[in-house]
Formats: structure tokens, C-alpha cells, sequence
């Protein structure tokens, strides 16, 4: 290994300290993984309206999600680790969107897109969820109406932060099963 990718790799990856040298690296498990999760995230589009339209133009050649390590959009839920919820979702969808939450393999992240998706939006009727934190747990939600390509980028940032300082075994904490309880999902 080359001194300028052990340069790299240094400073993506917390050292621990008297454990170091040329071409030998240690860390704990959590950073290593934290480091595989966050570059390697599926996301699974869930679009209705024109913050779709925005995330479109986020997945094209301008802006390039891919380069955050999020390339390959998954269309099934087994197969997604992050859920990017965007624009307006009527409540006979809320159960579909469940759903498709429960069906994705643990860790999972949720991305609210847009000010409809996050709150309801100017759509303040009988018909339009409130905000999708009402039937599944968010971790980043993306101000706008809708929100540009840049603001969703952000998210996405947030939450590869998140999946990178992430303790493996925070998934099996009393916290977030408590979390998942007051959703009613086991």
C-alpha cells in the first residue's frame, strides 16, 4: 500500500494511537464498518411529486449522486438500506410507505425530501398525511418546496455522517427498540 492511500485512508478512519506504521492500519470494527455503510448506500426512491422532479436532477450528470457512493437506486425494498421519501404522500398511501419501510433489512435510514413529505406542505386537507414521521421514524429531513438538487445532496451527507458514527450495535439498544415500539413496529 502506497503512503498517499495510506494517507487517505488516515483521514477517513479515526487511528488508534501506538498502533501505526508504514503499510499497517488499526482501528476499531465500528469505524471500519461505518466507513463501508456510509459509501455504499442504496437509497430507494419513494416519489410522488415534483421533489421528484428535484431528485431526478440530483441522480443526473450535474450533481451525481453517485460519487457519494449512492449509484445503484434499488426498487425493492429488500435490497435498500436508505429510504428517500419525497413529496406529497396521501394518507391511503401511508400504509403502502409503512410497508415498504418494514420490508427493508436493518440498519435503515429515512431521508424526508421537501416541506410536503416533512410536514404536509400547503396541502393542509382531510386527504394528505402531515408528515410521514407520523407512520415511520425519520433521521434527516430536507427543507423546500420543493428542496434543489444541492439541499438533497446535503441530506444525503447527513446521512452518511450518521451511518459512519453509528455504533454497531445501537440497533439492539433499549433506546431504538423503544423508538420502534411508539411506531408500533417490532
Amino acid at each position: 500500500m502506497s503512503d498517499k492511500n495510506l494517507t487517505n485512508i488516515n483521514q477517513k478512519v479515526e487511528r488508534l494511537e501506538g498502533y501505526e506504521g508504514p503499510g499497517f492500519l488499526a482501528t476499531t470494527l465500528d469505524k471500519a464498518v461505518g466507513l463501508a455503510r456510509k459509501n455504499s448506500l442504496w437509497p430507494l426512491p419513494f416519489a410522488t411529486s415534483c421533489c421528484g422532479i428535484e431528485f431526478m436532477a440530483t441522480m443526473a450528470s450535474h450533481y451525481d449522486l453517485a460519487r457519494f457512493g449512492s449509484e445503484r437506486l434499488s426498487f425493492s425494498p429488500r435490497q435498500a438500506d436508505m429510504l428517500m421519501v419525497m413529496g406529497t404522500i396521501a394518507k391511503k398511501m401511508g400504509p403502502v410507505l409503512r410497508q415498504v419501510y418494514e420490508q427493508m433489512a436493518e440498519p435503515k435510514w429515512v431521508l424526508s425530501v421537501g416541506a410536503c413529505a416533512s410536514s404536509g406542505g400547503i396541502f393542509d386537507t382531510y386527504s394528505v398525511l402531515q408528515g410521514i414521521d407520523r407512520i415511520i421514524p425519520v433521521d434527516v429531513y430536507v427543507p423546500g418546496c420543493p428542496p434543489r438538487p444541492e439541499q438533497i445532496l446535503e441530506g444525503v451527507m447527513k446521512i452518511q455522517e450518521m451511518v459512519h458514527n453509528e455504533s454497531l450495535r445501537r440497533r439492539n439498544s433499549p433506546e431504538y427498540a423503544e423508538l420502534m415500539a411508539s411506531y408500533g413496529i417490532k
